[in-house]
């Protein structure tokens, strides 16, 4: 299924717990809206119950960046794919200039939906005309334009980088959320950006109150 998302596309080779990236196509849509109103979790998270044994999700927290009638879409915001890399490695396999003020980045494992595909989830100060806005705290950035800004020291606050992403086709996701394998709950960037993965799932979770 092809959602409304202009995705960088990554090639991920891990050697010595290092992920070296490799620039490659781009695939870019217009964002689509709910043709009606309706139980849609766009901007909140998805956390997995525990009645949930899929191993992939097991204890998982999900921000749904895009959910209509067309299906859902979403990145795993507590679980990392591979060790720590140096900004400056991440933005000379891009063909970047590397940043003089060097610092590491945590790789997220988003979803097992393309795994080669690199999204960067961001807070909403920085904006670019490839930027899709989710809410007016959260955006999606996956051009090249995000990555030119961080070397130039002025990339967003805020940023979680995540390989693959979570998705469910129309009505897939509703069918999983009545059988009880998941709660929604109020998504805060506290919990987003929170660097302590471990504690992400029982802090959304706290704040599950609404079965669906």
């Amino acid at each position: 299924m092809v959602f409304g998302l202009r995705v960088l596309r990554i090639v991920v080779v891990v050697i010595l717990l290092v992920s070296p990236l490799a620039l490659a196509s781009v695939a870019a849509a217009e964002s689509r809206k709910p043709a009606h109103d309706g139980p849609y979790l766009t901007g909140q998270f998805l956390v997995a119950t525990l009645k949930l044994d899929d191993p992939r999700f097991i204890k998982t927290v999900i921000y749904m960046v895009e959910h209509n009638d067309s299906g859902a879409f979403g990145l795993i915001v507590n679980k990392t794919s591979t060790a720590p890399v140096l900004m400056s490695t991440l933005l000379s396999k891009l063909g970047i200039a590397a940043v003089n003020d060097d610092y590491e980045v945590r790789l997220h494992y988003g979803g097992p939906v393309d795994p080669g595909r690199l999204f960067v989830l961001h807070s909403s100060e920085y904006k670019s005309p490839e930027t899709n806005s989710v809410d007016d705290t959260i955006s999606l950035t996956t051009q090249r334009s995000i990555f030119e800004a961080f070397a130039a020291g002025i990339g967003p606050k805020r940023a979680l980088f995540a390989f693959g992403y979570a998705g469910w086709g129309p009505g897939q996701l509703e069918g999983e959320i009545a059988r009880g394998d998941w709660l929604s709950a109020l998504a805060t960037e506290a919990i987003i950006f929170d660097d302590n993965l471990n504690r992400k799932w029982e802090r959304a979770n706290d704040g599950a109150g609404l079965r669906l």
